[in-house]
């Protein structure tokens, strides 16, 4: 855990006194990898923090919310899409020795408890579930999308009204060669 980093929360102020609260409102850049291959927060981009800090009898109860711009494509027509997603968080991060005392109790959970390093607390783990978790499995550009064309692959938004392709069963084209003459006056 690194210090430095925006998303590493120091606790000394409020100790270990339940109770004691601290309001936190900042705004960091968002790590890498915050979201799906299909839409997710960029890296570096703005990241709104609005979070409550509160120390309680186990450790440091972290609420609120966290709001990102997001950027990715839609699912059916690919195009481009940029939207924004605010969410709400709520972690409990226990007091360094509690993860080895629940582990002891034979909780079988203890290994994914967070835990502070010291009077450190490291919100991205924390950031990154709370938002992935949140993101649209399948992002639409809006919700009657028509998607592409499955014959030519153009948007059906950007085609023409009644865009479609003629499509003959290739089971049937040997009856075409019964009656030859009737296709060439088709054509005709």
């Amino acid at each position: 855990m690194d210090p430095r980093s925006p998303l590493v929360i120091s606790t000394h102020d409020l100790g270990r006194r339940p109770g004691a609260l601290r309001e936190l409102a900042s705004t960091v850049p968002a790590p890498a990898d915050m979201g799906t291959e299909v839409i997710g927060a960029p890296a570096g981009s703005d990241m709104d923090l609005d979070l409550r800090l509160e120390a309680v009898s186990d450790g440091v109860l972290v609420t609120g919310t966290v709001g990102v711009v997001l950027r990715g494509e839609c699912s059916r027509c690919l195009r481009e899409l940029d939207d924004e997603l605010s969410v709400a968080v709520s972690e409990l991060y226990y007091y360094q020795g509690k993860r080895a005392e629940l582990a002891a109790e034979g909780d079988e959970e203890a290994e994914d408890v967070p835990e502070l390093a010291g009077e450190l607390l490291d919100l991205e783990p924390t950031l990154r579930d709370a938002v992935v978790l949140a993101l649209p499995f399948r992002p639409l550009c809006r919700p009657d999308c028509p998607g592409l064309c499955p014959e030519c692959g153009i948007r059906l938004d950007d085609a023409e009204p009644g865009h479609h392709h003629e499509q003959l069963d290739p089971r049937w084209s040997a009856l075409g060669s019964l009656f030859p003459d009737t296709e060439k006056q088709a054509e005709q």
